[in-house]
């Protein structure tokens, strides 16, 4: 097969993450040890926030804190507020703990448009995966008197 003709996901590295078009968005999605990191960047409005909020909800895994990496996000419409509720629905159903790291113009639009609905943020990928961790090591200090031995 001529390289000439190959489709770019053909000649890109195995292991590369391709990002996914979401019409203006590109959402990428990472299984990490602590949580499931979904990066949105671009634009999301009208146009695209139902696909956009479609594929992230895939990466909505099982026993898995959700991060929701928005600091790429340009644009951030009134309407797109949806993928932070459909996010805080989905996880809040499974019982998983999430957070969003918005932008600028994320936090902009929730300034404006936001009701009394307080979503977990956090700065970076890095101080939630913090949080999820601290809270892991937590849950398991409160669990281990339960199994220990007793005479």
């Amino acid at each position: 097969m001529n390289d000439s003709i190959r489709p770019a996901a053909y000649l890109a590295p195995r292991r590369a993450q391709l990002p996914f078009d979401c019409n203006g968005a590109l959402v990428r999605a990472q299984c990490r040890h602590l949580a499931t990191v979904v990066t949105v960047a671009g634009t999301v409005d009208a146009s695209n926030v139902d696909q956009v909020i479609k594929y992230a909800l895939r990466f909505n895994l099982p026993d898995k804190p959700f991060v929701l990496d928005l600091s790429g996000v340009d644009v951030f419409a009134a309407q797109a507020v949806r993928l932070l509720y459909a996010v805080d629905d989905a996880c809040n159903a499974a019982g998983l703990d999430w957070a969003v790291i918005p932008s600028q113009a994320v936090s902009l639009t929730l300034l404006v448009s936001r009701g009394d609905v307080d979503f977990p943020t956090a700065t970076t990928v890095h101080e939630a995966l913090q949080f999820f961790a601290d809270a892991s090591t937590d849950r398991r200090r409160l669990l281990l008197p339960f199994f220990t031995k007793t005479a």
